[in-house]
């Protein structure tokens, strides 16, 4: 899958469909994930308008990155846009293995001191926005984005501690298989 290099906001906002936008397929409410993790969401899969934070887990390797992967893997492939925000090791090689696909993924490593700001403006254009949480985040920035994210049907994930989310998902045990 080949990437786009995009310039500017004019430049994306010509790309994706603002989340706000009717949905071609039929108004779909919910996107799909795979089917292992249906049983975790209360809705089956990601229902716009919601916020699914991924809780860390208690060591750097705990498989939270992989659950992002997972999550987003099944909307981006039936079409979603998807945005991961704030984590710059965040490996297009492994989204791709996941099953993301790149031309429909936007990448924001390092979102600098306007973070609410950028999340804001690709809640506004995308399906699924991923987000590391800043450490100094407060519970009204966090409140407005999760309005945000309602307003627009968009599905806010953020990555991190997030209270008032409408799910928390936390890996609590991973098990290697292969080498």
């Amino acid at each position: 899958m080949a990437g786009r290099m995009v310039v500017g906001s004019a430049a994306l906002a010509g790309l994706v469909r603002p989340a706000s936008a009717p949905d071609l397929a039929g108004g779909h409410r919910v996107l799909p994930v795979r089917p292992e993790l249906t049983g975790l969401l209360p809705s089956r899969g990601l229902r716009r308008g919601s916020t699914i934070a991924v809780g860390l887990g208690q060591t750097r390797r705990s498989g939270t990155t992989s659950l992002v992967l997972a999550l987003l893997a099944e909307a981006s492939r039936t079409g979603s846009w998807c945005a991961v925000v704030g984590v710059p090791t965040f490996g297009a090689g492994a989204a791709a293995e996941a099953g993301i696909a790149l031309d429909r993924l936007a990448l924001v490593p390092q979102p600098g001191p306007e973070w609410p700001t950028v999340v804001a403006a690709l809640i506004d254009g995308v399906d699924v926005v991923v987000t590391a949480v800043p450490a100094t985040v407060s519970a009204s920035v966090a409140s407005r984005l999760a309005a945000r994210a309602r307003q627009r049907g968009s599905v806010l994930v953020p990555y991190g501690r997030w209270d008032g989310a409408d799910v928390t998902l936390q890996v609590v045990r991973g098990v290697w298989d292969g080498l």
